[in-house]
């Protein structure tokens, strides 16, 4: 069965589900609030006519999502409990699949998820517009900013185990290849992710767990989840590798988040078929990490503002707008520095800068 077809067969219990889990979200709401339907019956009307057409976008949902965010706002929920609400429109659909017996495409899979993608971001800007100007406290937003970045480490970690798995799926490589490390790695990332964010760690109280990072290895690790990254979006990909005993220290686990969103952002923008590089070099003092694309060059506006939260530059609304705002934050949380610099009618280049680890000294007996 199609996935529109199953989603309007069982619309019903979908929209039930998700009422369910937003009593849970917000106990202390007034019964008649918590029990409205908070946007997900016009949400699943949409989707389905977005799966029915083809689309992987409807031009509704980002309209409805931004009255969404305000109604969300007024009712006393949180940002987070914004952005479950859209969760639970997902989580609602692939248990009750699974439940059913009935297995969803990828393609339908990627148009959910790219609905979804739209409907946050309106109702989250939205939501902090609104929060903005009504001057709630700064830590609130600071707050969304984390959140954010725990949602697109998920969206990285989900998108690589789904890369890797439609190449699994050709038969043209083995499962105990280097695509099926991958899928393996993402899979762990994803158990991680979860156990962090029960136990609120990383999101709320900062980085936890730094550790020496050789920088050869790191870049090799990333280039090989990137490379499929690059396939799947038609664009051509070159590592350049990285030799010597130079390290950093870092929190593995969200600087690979950073720099998956940084190449992920080149992947988007760089100009078809044309190429994106990865590349990192040392000093004494410093290590930089490059990632170089073809985009043809920066607006003319200040390239800080490129990292702004909810800023969106190009006619590809795809994602959340967050991306580099959270690279800043993960960057600067590690104690290191991330900006980008213009090549007009060329591209650009975004630089990661690290504090070098100096070399053990070893001693003679």
């Amino acid at each position: 069965m199609m996935l529109d077809h199953f989603i309007a067969a069982n619309r019903d219990e979908i929209i039930a589900r998700c009422k369910t889990a937003a009593l849970r979200a917000n106990p202390v709401a007034a019964p008649a609030e918590a029990g409205a339907d908070h946007g997900i019956p016009l949400f699943l009307d949409q989707l389905i006519e977005a799966l029915r057409l083809g689309s992987k976008r409807s031009p509704d949902i980002g309209q409805s999502a931004l009255h969404h965010g305000h109604d969300l706002l007024v009712k006393g929920f949180t940002v987070s409990q914004v952005v479950h609400a859209y969760g639970d429109v997902c989580q609602s659909i692939t248990q009750l699949a699974i439940e059913m017996n009935a297995p969803i495409s990828a393609v339908d899979f990627r148009t959910l998820n790219q609905c979804l993608d739209d409907a946050i971001a309106s109702a989250v800007t939205q939501y902090a517009r609104e929060r903005d100007h009504a001057n709630l406290e700064a830590a609130a937003a600071r707050g969304t900013e984390r959140l954010g970045f725990f949602v697109h480490e998920l969206r990285n970690l989900v998108n690589t185990a789904m890369v890797s798995f439609e190449v699994l799926k050709t038969g043209n490589v083995g499962v105990t290849g280097s695509t099926a490390n991958i899928l393996h790695r993402s899979l762990l990332g994803l158990r991680s992710l979860i156990d962090r964010s029960l136990a609120e760690s990383r999101l709320t109280e900062g980085i936890q767990s730094p550790e020496r990072i050789p920088v050869a290895e790191f870049i090799e690790q990333i280039g090989a989840v990137a490379t499929l990254e690059a396939h799947a979006a038609g664009v051509s990909f070159g590592v350049v590798p990285m030799h010597g005993d130079v390290a950093i220290e870092a929190d593995r686990q969200v600087l690979s988040a950073v720099m998956a969103n940084v190449l992920q952002n080149a992947f988007k923008f760089t100009r078809p078929r044309s190429a994106v590089i990865l590349r990192a070099g040392a000093t004494a003092e410093r290590v930089v990490i490059e990632v170089e694309d073809e985009c043809g060059g920066l607006p003319a506006a200040d390239a800080e503002d490129l990292f702004r939260p909810f800023e969106q530059r190009s006619a590809d609304r795809t994602g959340l707008g967050l991306g580099l705002a959270f690279s800043r934050w993960g960057v600067e949380a590690n104690h290191g520095r991330i900006h980008a610099r213009n090549l007009p009618g060329r591209g650009c280049i975004f630089s990661v800068e690290m504090p070098r680890v100096k070399a053990a000294i070893v001693g003679t007996v």
